[in-house]
């Protein structure tokens, strides 16, 4: 994931902004991280340069 694109990602539960905490970096390049949203407080991963902005379920199987 690009950093530059920070600007234009949102949480997708609440619209609330997203803070980048990075592991692993190459460039401009995150590899490894997480997104976390300031407002409701969901944790994103970015696992081999892929965020993942699915929502969490309410249940589990």
């Amino acid at each position: 994931m690009r950093k530059s694109l920070m600007q234009i990602l949102c949480c997708p539960v609440c619209k609330g902004d997203l803070v980048l905490s990075v592991t692993e970096e190459s460039g401009e390049e995150v590899l490894e991280g997480s997104l976390r949203c300031a407002a409701c407080r969901v944790d994103y991963p970015i696992s081999e340069g892929i965020p993942n902005l699915l929502p969490q379920t309410a249940c589990e199987d």
